[in-house]
């Protein structure tokens, strides 16, 4: 039986996510549902991907008996309220990144998984691109020796998104763009935590983060040093440097198609399909949802590609990143 999808959300991911789904086996993957704030906006994206429902309210979805799976492609200020409902009505969960706000909340929502016994994972889509599965495999078989360093960017000058502008829609670069070069260290480091972070870096006008760098320093010589901004377009690379050679992760590293090392160059080309997305190399979502329905099919409850205790490190190292740097938000304080 095909996996059924409930899109909530119609803003720009959503519609590149169910884009991306498009290259994936019909009898595999079908969107049933979408649901938006706007009744009419959930229409349109209905009548765009030819969905045979649309809703008005986020509590329809929960409560549809057709929906297997949901897929929030919501702003964060709304993944906690938002998953935490589509949980306790047994629903399936792929929550965009960042998962939530802050800590407190990260643990809050796994936990809710947890005892809903109902499959949740984080949408870092990076991790389950061709690239990152051979990086993977590359760095488990010690193909560079023991990880000494990560060296990693990514930045792009964005001062037309108005969401990332303010507190209270969750703005900032760390949760945005610094998670890509969290998440790939933590990645490198076998999902360890580091044992200190030390950021700095700049707020724009509403006192959001808009540009940092960080050090983090981990057990056994190992180090990280990460950039990101949203006023800049940095090179957006990442380099994983062993004792026995180094890996390049090419840009975008968050969405790559080539990496290099000292076996010479991989290329792994994204599959095309003649839809527009907004953003760059969204095709490879489709590399996530297959991975969703893979764990409902063999019963998981999380992704061993990206499994909860990793997204309470990526939380955790964000979170000291953003307030080092000064970026507080209104559920810091909740």
């Amino acid at each position: 039986m095909a996996t059924r999808w409930g899109i909530i959300s119609a803003g720009l991911t959503s519609s590149d996510f169910v884009s991306a789904m498009q290259v994936l086996p019909k009898e595999e993957h079908q969107v049933v549902a979408v649901a938006a704030r706007s009744l009419q906006d959930a229409k349109n994206f209905a009548a765009k991907f030819d969905i045979e429902k649309a809703y008005g309210s986020y509590s329809e979805v929960a409560n549809d008996p057709n929906v297997d799976v949901v897929y929030i492609g919501t702003i964060q200020t709304y993944h906690l309220p938002v998953a935490t409902e589509m949980l306790k009505a047994g629903k399936a969960v792929l929550c965009e990144k960042p998962l939530c706000m802050n800590v407190r909340e990260t643990r809050q929502l796994i936990q809710t998984a947890q005892e809903c016994g109902v499959f949740f994972m984080e949408a870092v889509w990076s991790r389950f691109f061709p690239v990152y599965k051979e990086l993977s495999r590359r760095l488990k078989d010690g193909e560079i020796g023991e990880v000494v360093q990560v060296i990693a960017s990514f930045g792009k000058n964005l001062p037309h998104v108005e969401r990332l502008q303010r507190p209270e829609t969750g703005g900032g670069v760390t949760l945005d763009n610094g998670i890509y070069p969290v998440q790939l260290t933590t990645l490198a480091m076998g999902g360890d935590k580091p044992l200190k972070v030390l950021a700095g870096g700049h707020l724009n006008k509403n006192g959001v983060d808009e540009t940092i760098s960080a050090c983090l320093v981990y057990s056994n010589g190992r180090v990280a040093s990460l950039s990101a901004s949203m006023r800049a377009d940095l090179p957006s690379e990442a380099f994983i440097v062993g004792t026995k050679g180094t890996i390049k992760v090419h840009c975008p590293m968050k969405c790559p198609e080539v990496m290099e090392g000292p076996w010479g160059k991989s290329i792994h080309p994204l599959p095309k399909n003649s839809l527009t997305f907004n953003s760059n190399n969204s095709e490879g979502m489709m590399y996530e949802a297959a991975e969703v329905r893979r764990c409902l099919n063999e019963g998981l409850l999380e992704s061993p590609g990206m499994p909860h205790a990793e997204s309470i490190t990526l939380a955790e190292v964000m979170e000291q990143i953003r307030t080092q740097v000064g970026t507080v938000y209104p559920q810091d304080s909740m």
